[in-house]
């Protein structure tokens, strides 16, 4: 399985980082070995001091599809789920500096957290979604589906014009503003419609 990754999808989280708003999706990968599943803990690496979290819906591709026309990409994803994306932002800030790959800094062990998925059906709204990330208890981001800039549907059909999909991948539609450092002893809880789907400690 893949596991597709889209940055800058939220205008607000693209200026927090002083980043351009892109004009297309800006797509990066993580491998299967960055899932993180059943809300088991995460263990703070040794080669970061500057680890942040990056809270994101995460779509479940439903069926296998190469160059999705827009009228039937909502047939390629049927569930979604509160996935984080771990980034060691020291790391990447020292590789984008060269103008080298960031991929250590996104794609390492255990960077991406993944809850259970719930089906589209079981939403009140599957065209917006509000989701939220505590940390310690707090909320940090409070995020909705409507302000992404490029829709599921756009990233299904951008997506598969370079790669083609398959049933059970993953895809990181984007963070909304408020990412931020975490230390060893936090606890993240990420929910959509307020039913909270995941919980990470920090170890």
């Amino acid at each position: 399985m893949k596991i597709f990754c889209i940055g800058r999808n939220y205008v607000d989280h693209a200026k927090e980082l002083n980043n351009p708003v892109p004009s297309e999706p800006l797509i990066f990968m993580k491998p299967p070995t960055a899932l993180l599943l059943n809300n088991r803990p995460f263990f703070y690496p040794d080669f970061t001091q500057d680890l942040h979290y990056e809270g994101e819906i995460v779509l479940r591709v439903a069926k296998n599809g190469r160059s999705v026309e827009p009228e039937f990409a909502s047939r390629y994803y049927d569930a979604v789920a509160f996935g984080i994306d771990f980034t060691a932002r020291d790391v990447q800030d020292k590789l984008k500096s060269k103008g080298h790959p960031w991929e250590i800094a996104k794609g390492f062990d255990r960077s991406a957290p993944v809850s259970r998925f719930i089906s589209l059906e079981e939403l009140k709204n599957a065209q917006d979604i509000h989701f939220q990330l505590k940390k310690n208890g707090a909320v940090v981001q409070d995020g909705h589906t409507r302000d992404l800039i490029f829709t599921f549907d756009t990233l299904i059909c951008h997506i598969s014009r370079y790669f083609t999909l398959h049933k059970g991948d993953y895809i990181f539609t984007g963070t909304p503003a408020g990412v931020g450092p975490v230390q060893i002893g936090d606890v993240l809880e990420g929910s959509i419609e307020g039913t909270e789907l995941l919980r990470c400690a920090i170890k």
